[in-house]
């Protein structure tokens, strides 16, 4: 066993279509359903949902990375699994728009508002709905053989999980229209160039630095840049006066904290500030 994998903290999910370590303070979550380009279903999704509950209320873990088994990075809903139930289905429209409301806000919302630094790391496509999982990520890196698509036309569904509102935020409209309306595939380069990605790595280097970008960020004053996430989520739908407050209550709420101890001390010792110990 190499020390990296001593040093793993295995995270039970209850299957093995997503498995979940903790590393050098990384909540690895990956999907794990390679012979269907880890698309989402009854089985993954809900795993899912309440492993971002359990991350999130760990204090081992200084960021969360999402990430998928193979060449894929989640194909969106297992077309599979649509509409496969048995007999028909008496709800009413209010009901499935309900039902589904409560899956969105359990997974994309849950993951936007979670208090740790969220990274989508993309090995290959991210289509559909794997698509608004990448987007609800607070950043984005991906190998230089990935893509997304948005999909959804391609089986006549109008989009859900929230792309229709990560998208414009991140490219503008006229570029989420056209990603929408076309679903065509947008290769790694051009996903950069419109600001969908954060930093693309060669294929062949991915996984080591994809975790080495994510590790730095799991290792920084984590309680500081949560309060950075929760301003920039603000002030994506409020007030330049509200967002004045907001910084103001989280910079004050900074001062208090032993994460500025540290960081003077460094300054002060001409060495990098350890937020987390040796």
């Amino acid at each position: 066993m190499s020390k990296e994998e001593e040093n793993m903290i295995e995270i039970n999910t209850g299957t093995q279509e997503l498995l979940c370590h903790i590393e050098n303070r990384v909540a690895v979550i990956t999907l794990n359903k390679p012979h269907k380009k880890n698309a989402l279903g009854d089985v993954l999704t809900p795993a899912l949902r309440e492993t971002l509950l359990k991350v999130d209320r760990d204090d081992r873990v200084g960021c969360v990375m999402i990430t998928g088994t193979g060449d894929a990075f989640c194909a969106g809903g297992d077309i599979s699994e649509m509409g496969g139930n048995s007999g028909p289905d008496t709800r009413t429209s209010t009901e499935k728009v309900a039902e589904l409301l409560l899956k969105q806000e359990t997974l994309t919302l849950r993951l936007h508002q979670l208090s740790k630094i969220t990274v989508a790391a993309l090995p290959g496509v991210a289509a559909g709905a794997g698509l608004s999982i990448a987007l609800a990520c607070d950043l984005r890196i991906a190998s230089d053989n990935a893509f997304v698509t948005t999909a959804f036309r391609n089986i006549g569904l109008s989009g859900d999980y929230g792309a229709s509102w990560f998208l414009p935020r991140l490219i503008g409209l006229a570029k989420a229209r056209d990603l929408f309306f076309t679903a065509r595939r947008v290769p790694a380069q051009e996903c950069a160039q419109l600001g969908l990605f954060n930093e693309v790595f060669p294929q062949e280097l991915f996984r080591e630095k994809a975790l080495a970008y994510v590790e730095d960020l799991a290792n920084g004053p984590t309680a500081a840049l949560g309060r950075m996430k929760r301003n920039l989520n603000a002030g994506l739908h409020q007030t330049l006066e509200d967002s004045l407050l907001l910084e103001a209550e989280n910079l004050i709420a900074s001062t208090e904290g032993d994460e500025i101890k540290e960081a003077v001390s460094a300054f002060m010792q001409k060495r990098s500030p350890r937020f987390h110990g040796d």
